[in-house]
């Protein structure tokens, strides 16, 4: 039996009412009248429902400025994109879930310029005629790596199935065991290589793998050899790889393709940056690879693509592939790639222009001074239920690249006072997250860790905490 029905029914004002208030008219301007009436019969019949269950039976529940104000507030977070900007302090710099590699603003630029106008995206204008959109970059990628030709598609894992479908369909491919990788979002490189209908040929063993065991593995059903990089796990201790400058001239000896899925899509050498190394592209092609296929948004710093480079005979062929036009880049993140990829003619300067390389060598020393100038704003925001001190800490490249390298760096850490114990950590880094820019850091042995290596905007992010300290717990 409802235990309350003292609110009438017919307290509860129509839409057309509701519509006419100033600031429903105003919702109705920003977000549009039609997203305004679904909010308004969504709120209303929630509110009959609660009524009907004894739920509601505040009689200020069906006044019109609050209903009014419920339905703006809908209407607003319907009308609100779900994919927006965070502050990425997890010390991740490139983290897969906020979206990898940030890019520099002269691909922004090309972004821009290509969505906004016609271009020249499958037009030669020397020929005046139909032109192909790889040509873009493909002398960009000939001239940074030193392959015979290159092609483009959507990301890596494309890259890789087409390079198997390509060359290695109803056919086998032998592969390390100690290199059968799963990528992000549980992506298994055996479930890829089923999907381009070759057959896994496994060799070796887990940690150690041989020469002789890819010699035995080839045989006349073998269509190619790959080597995988371990981007996102080292396997250490008692172990072996054949080195990939061997396994090419064992593959030339017996007349098959060699591809390496390098992942990352380093084109510089790291160190002159003061990083651990990374093989880069023209180092893989050097050793012999036929095919190289990486990522666009990892190390390369520029956005989701896959790329394909090598023998001039086989990028032919694999742009002949019928899924080539399936799995191609769009116009816009061509022009970021071609500009991204512009920017490595001038080495001596990336660093300063890259995102992905300015976080990645930004000092341990001035991120510390930056984390003193705004420990005391956060300090402010997260109140007296918490301790706030700034600390070393590590950051990671992230993205499968270098795994088990660290960068020194430093962070400001918030830990529960003795009095908030139990979920009070969980509670900040929620409320952090629903600020209107979210705050996302990371939280490790009883501290919220907030790295500031990738902060870019100290005054927007001293403002996210000052909207924490006027407001409380934010709203959603």
């Amino acid at each position: 039996m409802p235990k309350d029905r003292s609110i009438p029914r017919s307290s509860i004002p129509s839409v057309d009412r509701l519509l006419d208030m100033p600031g429903l008219r105003t919702a109705a301007e920003r977000h549009g009248r039609t997203l305004v009436v679904e909010a308004a019969r969504e709120i209303l019949d929630e509110v009959r429902r609660s009524i009907a269950t004894g739920a509601e039976t505040d009689p200020g529940a069906v006044e019109p400025p609050v209903l009014a104000a419920r339905i703006a507030a809908r209407a607003a977070k319907a009308a609100s994109p779900s994919l927006r900007p965070v502050f990425n302090l997890t010390g991740t710099v490139l983290h897969t879930n906020l979206g990898r590699a940030g890019l520099a603003q002269e691909a922004i630029d090309a972004v821009v310029e290509a969505a906004a106008r016609p271009s020249t995206l499958e037009y030669d204008v020397g020929r005046a005629g139909r032109g192909d959109r790889d040509g873009h970059v493909e002398g960009l990628l000939r001239r940074l790596t030193g392959a015979e030709a290159a092609t483009v598609v959507n990301n890596n894992a494309a890259a890789v199935l087409i390079v198997l479908s390509t060359l290695a369909k109803g056919r086998e491919v032998p592969v390390s065991r100690g290199e059968l990788v799963e990528i992000g979002g549980s992506f298994r490189m055996p479930d890829v290589m089923a999907e381009a209908g070759c057959i896994l040929r496994e060799v070796g063993t887990t940690n150690r793998t041989h020469l002789r065991d890819f010699s035995a593995a080839i045989g006349e059903e073998t269509a190619m050899a790959m080597k995988i990089h371990a981007s996102n796990y080292a396997i250490q201790g008692f172990t072996a790889e054949v080195p990939e400058a061997e396994l090419a001239a064992l593959c030339r000896e017996r007349g098959i393709p060699f591809a390496v899925d390098l992942g990352s899509g380093a084109l510089v050498e790291l160190e002159r940056y003061g990083l651990a190394h990374e093989t880069t592209v023209r180092e893989t092609l050097a050793a012999g690879a036929d095919l190289v296929t990486f990522s666009g948004d990892k190390l390369l710093g520029g956005p989701q693509a896959g790329l394909i480079v090598g023998r001039t005979d086989l990028i032919a062929e694999i742009k002949r592939n019928p899924l080539k036009r399936a799995l191609r880049l769009d116009k816009m993140t061509l022009a970021a790639l071609a500009a991204t990829l512009a920017l490595y003619l001038d080495p001596d300067r990336i660093a300063g222009r890259l995102p992905t390389l300015r976080h990645l060598t930004r000092p341990a020393d001035r991120i510390a001074d930056l984390c003193a100038e705004l420990a005391p704003a956060v300090r402010d925001g997260v109140g007296p239920g918490f301790d706030v001190e700034t600390r070393p800490c590590l950051s990671q490249i992230g993205s499968g690249a270098l795994p088990v390298a660290s960068i020194p760096s430093h962070a400001i850490a918030i830990a529960p006072t003795a009095a908030r114990r139990g979920g009070a950590l969980k509670r900040l880094a929620a409320t952090l997250a629903a600020l209107p820019v979210p705050v996302i850091g990371r939280i490790a042995d009883g501290v919220l860790i907030l790295d500031l290596r990738c902060l870019d905007d100290a005054d927007g992010f001293r403002a996210q905490m000052a909207e924490l300290s006027i407001g409380g717990t934010p709203e959603k």
